[in-house]
């Protein structure tokens, strides 16, 4: 026996049935759960394999979203280009409208000018025909029988009563402001003979119609020798084409043109050929 035997604590202990029983049933527990776990981390591994048999399932329905969405999308741009279509087409269309109206405009408008200007060359030819006929009606008329001249007023030119010159002056300030127009006799539009024919008509001395005729019905004057009344005149006498009245003061009344109308104006301006008077 050693030395040491008789030493307890140097002894090694029996292990007893009863331990040597628990750790084997330990050990078997921890082999159990270890195939436990195995067959359970089997059985997880397989899991995937079953959830990939529903991808093409999911991939399928997502194509078809795809897809439909592509279609509207198509067919919302298909929209917008025929809207933008019929929007340049209404645009055309409008220019179009707009160029053909102007044309029309344009047209009316240029018929509008022919139409006065041969309604105004149709009455100068009558103003014309007038005026040759009472210059032959008054050269007929006025003819001098035993050589008396031709120069001194007829009968029916005599000087009416007092007060007469401011009644034709009073009747010409009246019309101020009317319009001149060609052929025009009263009682709002005047041309410069018919002015002077009705002014004169007022105290009952009857003038002819027209300028180159009253460039001759009176009694002529010189222009230093004016007076009041005095029928003035441009061009020659007996071919005058423009006359007016003497108002006094170097001024005169006329129906001037379509610019200006019935209005007083100053012979220093527009100076006179010769005057007759009637008065």
């Amino acid at each position: 026996m050693s030395h040491t035997a008789h030493i307890p604590s140097h002894r090694k202990p029996r292990r007893s049935a009863s331990k040597m029983a628990l750790r084997a049933g330990v050990a078997g527990g921890v082999l159990s759960t270890l195939a436990v776990a195995a067959a359970a981390g089997t059985a997880n591994a397989a899991e995937p394999v079953t959830e990939t048999i529903e991808l093409p399932t999911l991939t399928a329905d997502l194509s078809a979203q795809i897809a439909q969405s592509a279609d509207a999308t198509a067919q919302t741009a298909d929209s917008y280009e025929a809207r933008a279509q019929q929007d340049a087409a209404a645009v055309k269309a409008a220019k179009q409208a707009a160029k053909d109206q102007a044309e029309a405009e344009k047209k009316a408008e240029a018929r509008k000018k022919a139409e006065a200007k041969a309604k105004a060359e149709r009455e100068a030819a009558q103003e014309r025909a007038a005026r040759d006929s009472e210059r032959t009606q008054l050269s007929t008329s006025s003819a001098p029988s035993g050589g008396g001249s031709s120069a001194t007023p007829s009968s029916n030119n005599s000087a009416p009563a007092s007060g007469s010159v401011g009644t034709v002056i009073s009747f010409l300030k009246a019309q101020l402001g009317d319009a001149y127009v060609m052929g025009a006799s009263g009682p709002n539009a005047w041309d410069c003979s018919s002015l002077v024919q009705a002014a004169f008509k007022q105290v009952g001395v009857d003038l002819p119609r027209v300028s180159q005729a009253q460039s001759t019905a009176g009694t002529p004057v010189s222009l230093s020798n004016l007076q009041v009344g005095d029928i003035v005149y441009w061009g020659s006498a007996g071919s005058a084409y423009h006359v007016g009245v003497y108002i006094g003061g170097g001024q005169y009344l006329d129906a001037a043109n379509p610019g200006k109308g019935v209005v007083i104006q100053d012979l220093s301006g527009y100076p006179a050929t010769g005057a007759v008077r009637v008065l």
